[in-house]
């Protein structure tokens, strides 16, 4: 079983600024499309954020121009820097990894902003 292993997150004020990141599986990282969602209180979990294999990316259009993804495939690791961070961004945060094969999801971890 893969496992993703997500660290960041935590309690910040509003107008401030998180990193996540996000070990994948190292083996199928490279071609992996990696993504992060979110699932705020009695919300369904939507996309943030996504990174194709090539580089290419894709924004909520909630967090365009504050939040960036990125991802180092030397350390298998994608990361999620959210700046500009509003009340309707607390949430948890999960990242996945998507191939043709296989979709895997990492545990979460929990970004509260606050007024």
């Amino acid at each position: 079983q893969v496992q993703l292993v997500q660290s960041g997150g935590g309690l910040v004020q509003a107008g401030g600024s998180l990193r996540l990141s996000c070990i994948a599986s190292g083996v199928i990282f490279k071609i992996s499309r990696m993504a992060w969602y979110r699932q705020g209180p009695g919300k369904q979990r939507d996309l943030v954020a996504e990174i194709t294999s090539g580089g290419d990316t894709n924004y909520a259009d909630s967090v365009k121009g504050r939040f960036t993804i990125s991802r180092d495939n030397a350390k298998s690791t994608v990361y999620l820097q959210m700046n500009s961070l509003k009340p309707e961004d607390t949430a948890v945060y999960y990242c996945r990894q998507i191939g043709s094969l296989y979709d895997y999801w990492g545990q979460g971890t929990q970004v509260t902003v606050s007024s």
